[in-house]
């Protein structure tokens, strides 16, 4: 969101994909190298650090790619036929200039592809979502999703945020955006009109299913600075514990000051809290596993289906608990994506930690971004991700050893019944 799958001096490489209002949950894509390719030249595969893996930026050049069996003339057709015959019957004023048609056509070709982590940005979206991996961002501070039947979702409030101050909560769903309706609407879109000038206001409409009326929650924009980590040791427990929010491009920095912390502490159970964690920086996450794994372990894998040989990431092998007594849980819930889901399949898989809660997001797929030129970029699914034993993370998440849920009513009544039964692990392990 450095060793791995992301460098300081190269381009990082994300493992999440989900909108935070506004910021793109980075599974997998790659930032930063600009690699101009013509018709004779091709991709090289992402890589996990400075000279394997990080976001790709290429620029394609003109019509170099066109196939030759495809034929383009109903398109022409169209194209211009609309030119002759279109009247502007409700004087909205949008007819869309030459450029603007074709970007249209760009939108409608990725769309057919039916994956909501394939986007086009023309270059007004090209540049939010600059910001957006950057890591600051003028905004709400929410994270948003699609449910099944493609409606806008809060997936949940980043802490301290102007939403989590209004009162959104996980689960909502967007039904209005000031007077916008969101039917059809797509989270990048909902990024741009969520977006405004710090200090104005935006109308958030939601339903919630405690709720039988929506709700208009007025929301403050502000700068958002995406929060990483916080950690105690919880006196007199022997319990640790750290909360990790986010994968940025700090986060395995501040992991490591955490666990600096907790071996200090003298305590020998850890309980890390993945809990609404949407992910991050691939590299910040096989960083983190690496300090409880032998070098070599697979922390993931990276499976382009015979498209380019696989890459396999593995643990650098800072195991600091190699000669340590250690008992560790992972509370993860369906808002557990991506980096957070790489983590934490790592641990499980290797017999390091038990997984509390309930079954992860399973957002399990790595994007690529390419530089159209103009401004324009598009963001590509290439791969997906695969935990050390070969399961897909895409194929309905990560399932926990120990199952706990929290209801609505626990949160309003501030018990945490995922919390207390990892805990109740920890204290008879």
């Amino acid at each position: 969101m450095d060793r791995g799958p992301f460098s300081m001096n190269a381009s990082r490489q994300a493992a999440g994909a989900f909108i935070f209002i506004a910021v793109v949950f980075l599974a997998g894509i790659y930032t930063g190298i600009h690699q101009s390719i013509t018709q004779a030249q091709t991709p090289g595969p992402e890589s996990a650090s400075s000279s394997s893996a990080g976001s790709v930026t290429i620029t394609l050049s003109g019509t170099s790619g066109q196939p030759s069996n495809v034929d383009f003339s109903q398109f022409w057709d169209a194209w211009n036929l609309l030119e002759q015959n279109f009247v502007e019957a409700h004087a909205t004023g949008t007819i869309p200039s030459d450029q603007e048609k074709v970007y249209g056509a760009i939108e409608g070709l990725v769309n057919s592809y039916g994956d909501p982590y394939t986007t086009f940005f023309p270059p007004s979206d090209a540049a939010v979502f600059d910001q957006d991996i950057n890591g600051s961002f003028g905004g709400v501070g929410m994270e948003i999703g699609t449910d099944q039947s493609g409606q806008l979702v809060v997936i949940a409030p980043l802490k301290g945020s102007p939403a989590e101050a209004a009162g959104i909560k996980a689960g909502d769903k967007i039904l209005y955006i000031d007077a916008t309706s969101t039917a059809g609407m797509s989270a990048d879109e909902a990024v741009t009109d969520i977006r405004g000038q710090n200090g104005t206001t935006v109308k958030i409409t939601v339903s919630r299913e405690s709720v039988p009326q929506p709700i208009v929650i007025p929301i403050v924009r502000s700068t958002i600075q995406i929060p990483d980590i916080s950690y105690s040791n919880n006196a007199g427990t022997g319990i640790f514990e750290i909360d990790l929010y986010s994968f940025s491009a700090t986060s395995d920095a501040d992991f490591r000051t955490a666990l600096r912390a907790f071996l200090q502490s003298g305590d020998t159970k850890l309980l890390l809290d993945l809990r609404g964690n949407p992910g991050g920086y691939l590299d910040s996450a096989v960083d983190m596993a690496s300090f409880f794994l032998p070098e070599g372990d697979v922390v993931v894998t990276e499976d382009y289906e015979g498209r380019q040989a696989n890459i396999v990431h593995r643990s650098f092998g800072y195991n600091v608990f190699a000669n340590k007594k250690l008992s560790m849980a992972i509370l993860v819930d369906q808002d557990t994506a991506s980096a957070a889901e790489i983590l934490s399949g790592a641990l499980q898989q290797h017999g390091v930690a038990v997984l509390v809660g309930t079954r992860t997001f399973g957002k399990g797929s790595v994007q690529e971004l390419f530089d159209l030129g103009g401004g324009a970029q598009l963001k590509i699914t290439v791969a997906r991700w695969l935990t050390p034993n070969g399961t897909s993370i895409s194929d309905g998440g990560l399932t926990p050893d120990i199952n706990a849920t929290t209801t609505t009513a626990d949160v309003e009544a501030g018990n945490d019944p995922q919390k207390t039964t990892a805990i109740q692990y920890l204290e008879t392990h």
